[in-house]
Parts: C-alpha cells; structure tokens; sequence
C-alpha cells in the first residue's frame, strides 16, 4: 500500500492551491467536477481527512462521503435527467486508482457509456454551469 502524499492534487484542491469547481461541501468532505470526466456531471467527493484508500478512511469520514453522496444523486438525477447513476472507488493503483487520496466518483449514466478515466479535460464553462446548478438543486 501507498503512503499518503501531502501534495497529491486533492489535497492541493483541498487546501485551496488548486481552483475547483465546487458542488458541495461541509467541514468533513468537498464534492466537486471531475475536470477530466467519464461522463457529462461526473463530481468527485473527497474527504477532509489523509486517507488513501477507503481502509485508511475513518468512519466519520466515510460516513460524510456517504451521506454527501445520496445528496448529490439527487441532485445529478434532478439536473441531468439521468436516473443511472456510476458510485465508483478505486482502492490502490493496482486497482486503477490514480490519485492516492481517499474519493468516491459520481458518474451520470450506464457503466458500458462511460469514456476512458482522464481522457481529456472538459471545458470548464460548462463545469462552472453544472456545477452551480447542482448546488442550486441541493439548496432546495
């Protein structure tokens, strides 16, 4: 297993050394646009915490990431008018996982859609949109 990594991109995102486009957040988790998605509204959510893998993950955390998450299908279903609704976790690079902080992936649409993991990045505009009208739809 790898050891955590202070300057991994998430916490980088987390500390605020890396603009985001924010979709919700509270004092244990940040949910936000995947920049480089599987999917149109992929939102990644990542805990406040050091944990690589969900075995580093404390359960408060983990229990935040859940909690955020039913939240945010919500929200993805009400928006994007897609009920099918990917909960991806990659644990340890063997298993695909390329940035090495704990985060659960929320991807819009049927598992055999989806395009190639950082395939290329999406235009930032229309995250900036998505973005604000998934936080409007959670505020409701």
């Amino acid at each position: 297993m790898s050891a955590y990594n202070p300057d991994n991109i998430f916490a980088k995102i987390l500390r605020g050394d890396i603009p985001n486009h924010t979709v919700y957040e509270n004092e244990q988790i940040l949910a936000f646009m995947d920049v480089m998605p599987q999917a149109r509204g992929h939102v990644l959510i990542v805990p406040k915490t050091q944990a690589v893998e969900l075995s580093d993950l404390p359960a408060e955390y983990a229990q935040a990431v859940f909690a955020a998450a039913k939240k945010i299908i919500a929200a993805q279903r009400k928006i994007l008018k897609r009920h099918g609704i990917v909960q991806m976790q990659l644990n340890g690079e063997e298993a695909g996982q390329s940035v090495l902080h704990y985060h659960m992936h929320l991807i819009p649409g049927h598992v055999h859609e989806l395009g190639q993991h950082e395939e290329k990045m999406a235009d930032h505009a229309e995250l900036a949109e998505l973005a604000a009208q998934l936080r409007a739809a959670l505020a409701e």
